[in-house]
C-alpha cells in the first residue's frame, strides 16, 4: 500500500511538469524556407549590380574579322608600299604568282599571320591593273597573240618576283622561288 502511494503521488507530481508543446507563429519565412520557396532575394541583387556592371566580351581576330572589325595590326604599315605587302603575302605563301601571270590567293599554305580584307583588295587591283597592261599591249601591238604577249610578259616578271616567294611552275606544282 505503501508502494502505491508513492506512485499516485509521483503521477500527480509529474503530470503538473509535463505541459503542451509551445506553437510560435512567425510572420516572416526564414532565409532556408525562402530560399526553397524561390526567393533568392541576395543572389537576384548580385544579379542585378553584375548587370549593371558591364565586362568586356574576348573575341578572336576571326570572330572579329567576321563582324566586320579589322583588328590594328601588330606591325605599322608605315612607308610600305603596295609592292613591299604584295611581296611580303609572297614570301609567306598566302598569295602565289599564278602561271597565267595573275596573283592567286593560296591562304590555305599561309605560313604565317593571315590574309586582311586589305590584302584581298590589294590583290584584287593588282590583278585588274595586270589585266588593263596586256589589255593596253595588245592594242598596241596588234599583230602579236594575246596569249604570246602574256607569256612574255610573265617571264621578264617572274624574274624580278621576290626570293622565296610562292610561284607556280608550269606543271602546276607550287614552290618557292629560289634565288
Amino acid at each position: 500500500m505503501k508502494h502505491r502511494g508513492l506512485l499516485l503521488w509521483a503521477a500527480l507530481a509529474t503530470s503538473g511538469c509535463i505541459s503542451a508543446p509551445e506553437i510560435v507563429m512567425v510572420d516572416r519565412a526564414t532565409a532556408l524556407e525562402e530560399q526553397a520557396s524561390g526567393s533568392f532575394k541576395d543572389v537576384e541583387q548580385r544579379l542585378a549590380r553584375a548587370g549593371m556592371n558591364p565586362t568586356p566580351v574576348p573575341f578572336t581576330p576571326n570572330q572579329l574579322e567576321e563582324l566586320g572589325i579589322q583588328p590594328t595590326p601588330l606591325v605599322e604599315n608605315i612607308g610600305r608600299t603596295p609592292a613591299d605587302r604584295v611581296d611580303d603575302l609572297l614570301r609567306r605563301h598566302c598569295v602565289g604568282e599564278g602561271r597565267d601571270g595573275l596573283l592567286v590567293n593560296t591562304r590555305r599554305r599561309c605560313k604565317a599571320g593571315r590574309v586582311t580584307a586589305d590584302d584581298v583588295a590589294l590583290v584584287e587591283r593588282v590583278n585588274r591593273s595586270r589585266q588593263l597592261l596586256w589589255k593596253w599591249m595588245r592594242s598596241a601591238r596588234p599583230d602579236v597573240p594575246e596569249e604570246t604577249l602574256r607569256r612574255n610578259w610573265h617571264k621578264v616578271h617572274a624574274e624580278g618576283v621576290v626570293c622565296g616567294g610562292w610561284v607556280e611552275a608550269e606543271d602546276g606544282t607550287w614552290g618557292e622561288k629560289q634565288c
